[in-house]
């Protein structure tokens, strides 16, 4: 049985902005910054009954059984960062993105386009932000966080996901962001980079078994598959396996 929280699920995803920066900044001394923000980021999504499902470098990714603990996670973790002395008066900023949704979830993790949608609302914000689905906005009502307000960015076109109408939970003792969104046309951020090796690890699973199922040999799913790739990776699967024998049969 999964140890991750299934039905509705609000999904976090964290990053630090400009890391390559700071690490030819610091130099050794990054080492210290990560150490750092890894027990910030771990301790202030502990603390609302976040669960967390993997990290990549200076990414995070979590998940939250209601919206209201994930967005009290987000702003605690925040202000935590902001409230930090890190290693050589280093400026080190964090965007998150969150976004709520009933993926499916199984042995090994989360599958479905939900986990995507939140690594793609947190790239498109910069650092300090907190940003939220309209899902997950709706989700939160008044229940917003001490100090905290929302801000409608307006409907935004991220890649792969066309339009999400986005909000802000901004702090009110954070300076105003005035930079647009990075959208479809922005670079790949580390949760981008996340959820791209979810939807590769789905696509070279599915190319195992199509070369299986021609050469007749037993098919196995790999423990580690199903972690954040595509809700149609499973059917998909089944389909072109299915595809694949019956012209195995009529051919050959």
């Amino acid at each position: 049985m999964s140890a991750f929280p299934g039905g509705t699920v609000t999904f976090l995803f964290t990053d630090i902005e400009g890391s390559t920066r700071l690490l030819q900044e610091l130099g050794d001394a990054y080492t210290q910054v990560i150490d750092d923000h890894r027990r910030i980021m771990r301790e202030g999504m502990a603390g609302h009954g976040g669960t967390e499902i993997d990290t990549q470098g200076d990414a995070f990714f979590f998940s939250f059984t209601r919206a209201k603990d994930a967005a009290d996670a987000a702003v605690d973790a925040q202000r935590a960062l902001a409230a930090h002395e890190w290693p050589e008066g280093a400026e080190v900023r964090v965007r998150m993105g969150l976004h709520t949704g009933e993926p499916q979830v199984g042995e090994h993790g989360y599958v479905g386009i939900d986990v995507v949608r939140a690594a793609r609302i947190c790239s498109a914000g910069h650092g300090g932000q907190i940003l939220l689905s309209e899902t997950t906005r709706a989700l939160l009502g008044n229940a917003l966080p001490d100090g905290a307000t929302v801000l409608d960015l307006g409907r935004q076109n991220l890649k792969d996901i066309q339009e999400e109408r986005i909000f802000q939970l901004a702090l009110q003792e954070q300076p105003g962001e005035t930079r647009p969104l990075k959208t479809a046309e922005a670079g790949a951020s580390r949760a981008d980079a996340m959820a791209r090796q979810f939807e590769d690890r789905i696509s070279s699973y599915v190319e195992q078994q199509l070369e299986k199922a021609f050469s007749g040999e037993e098919m196995k799913v790999p423990t580690g598959l199903a972690f954040g790739g595509l809700a149609i990776a499973s059917v998909s699967v089944l389909f072109l396996v299915g595809t694949a024998l019956l012209i195995k049969f009529a051919f050959f």
